[in-house]
């Protein structure tokens, strides 16, 4: 593909302040909008949150002044950019509207990005989240009807699946046992860097939003799922940044996070059918164009070394969304009972040890019962089975899933059993179109 990121022409940072005209656009319409152009602003969102504050970081460990003052315009840029694209949302899209967007992107972004990595170790810890992603879509998707009468569907638009995944409660782990092996600056390819950084950034919003946002509701089952889930989403970005080398320097890393947006964007740009929305990603690209070639510099006058050192020549696609069920599918299959060992490697719940760190974090967390439990339950009682978007084969595969994929030690009290998953696959799918 020829995109050479460090050579072609972007917007020079002196104009690249907006008017708030400019900065604040129109949102996009809720009843109307592709499923993806959402995740893509969700997601793009959390690229720009991440690129922020790192400079922010930068920032508060260097004493060089030249330096602190080219870091404060950018990250002035990337301030006015994640407000474009964090505006980009509706007024009358409610909190689980988005949520259900956040866990969307989390699985068909995952799923993209572990088919298109090259390295085995980070493909496997990369499919490992994305079981749990999958089961906080599942989780939410219960609330949004409960509580507002969304079809799930209505927002993943048929492209992503909505039934069990490995259990929330199962998820909650001593955050040590979530570390995992680094990645060798060295040997690493420029796929990989930007992979992983893409996850950490979209995982760490996700956090965040769950985080700023889920006590909005006055339910309190909901406020305490949207915390529990929010902890898991602290997990997530403990395991996936410990994936980074953490012995590039402040200059190497600024480098890939410029290239990691110029990637995103440029990516968000092929792919977007909104034509007002594509204008966005694309005035976005000219301006991370010129922040890479300009962190590129600041790397060749620091550290005497090329940029193309270490992200190559080659733009990166690491954001492409399309539907994953396939995929997403085997992995269930075949590792809803995969878990992490205590030595940076993965194991599966029978050969746990009694002793398993896990266990008592999950104890402690689950002794009043597991909200995300509750979820399944309040479900079960109001409409005598869960709120599922899938084939029909595959949801009633649910009984099964749920055998192979919760853990026998440490269940919460109020723990939805697989006689109760039993009972419910029994009843037809809930028919939200008779309901109408």
């Amino acid at each position: 593909m020829s995109f050479n990121a460090l050579k072609e022409k972007g917007i020079p940072l002196e104009k690249q302040i907006r008017t708030w005209h400019d900065i604040v656009r129109r949102p996009y319409n809720r009843t109307d909008v592709d499923c993806y152009t959402r995740t893509r602003q969700i997601f793009m969102n959390g690229i720009e949150i991440e690129a922020w504050n790192f400079k922010h970081h930068f920032a508060r460990i260097t004493d060089d002044i030249e330096l602190k003052k080219l870091l404060a315009r950018i990250r002035r840029i990337e301030d006015m950019q994640q407000t474009t694209v964090n505006w980009l949302i509706p007024a009358n899209q409610s909190v689980l509207d988005t949520t259900l967007g956040y866990e969307q992107v989390a699985v068909d972004l995952t799923s993209w990005l572990a088919q298109n990595e090259p390295d085995d170790y980070v493909k496997e810890t990369f499919n490992f989240g994305l079981l749990e992603d999958f089961d906080h879509l599942y989780r939410y998707s219960q609330w949004a009807y409960l509580h507002e009468g969304t079809n799930p569907d209505d927002i993943v638009q048929g492209q992503t699946d909505v039934v069990i995944g490995r259990p929330t409660q199962n998820h909650h782990n001593d955050n040590a046992v979530r570390l995992r092996k680094s990645y060798n600056k060295e040997t690493a390819a420029p796929q990989t860097k930007v992979n992983i950084l893409t996850l950490v950034s979209a995982e760490q919003q996700t956090h965040n939003f769950y985080a700023e946002h889920g006590m909005m509701y006055g339910n309190d089952d909901i406020r305490r799922t949207y915390a529990e889930i929010c902890d898991v989403e602290e997990e997530h970005v403990s395991m996936y940044e410990s994936l980074i080398d953490p012995t590039e320097t402040m200059f190497e890393k600024l480098v890939i996070h410029e290239f990691t947006e110029v990637c995103n964007y440029y990516n968000c740009y092929k792919d977007e059918v909104d034509d007002r929305i594509k204008q966005v990603w694309e005035e976005c690209l000219a301006m991370e164009i010129e922040h890479l070639q300009l962190a590129g510099d600041l790397l060749k006058k620091y550290e005497k070394r090329d940029p193309e050192e270490i992200i190559g020549t080659d733009i990166i696609l690491p954001c492409h969304f399309e539907s994953q069920k396939e995929y997403v599918t085997d992995i269930l299959m075949n590792e809803v009972d995969k878990r992490l060992d205590s030595n940076m490697g993965y194991t599966t719940i029978d050969k746990l040890p009694e002793d398993w760190e896990s266990y008592d974090v999950q104890e402690k967390t689950g002794a009043a019962g597991a909200p995300t439990e509750q979820a399944v339950q309040q479900a079960k009682s109001s409409i005598k089975r869960d709120i599922v978007c899938a084939d029909k084969k595959l949801v009633k595969k649910q009984p099964m899933l749920l055998e192979k994929g919760l853990e026998r030690k440490a269940q919460a009290p109020n723990t939805v059993s697989v006689a109760d998953y039993e009972r419910m696959t029994e009843i037809e799918v809930y028919d939200f179109e008779e309901e109408i």
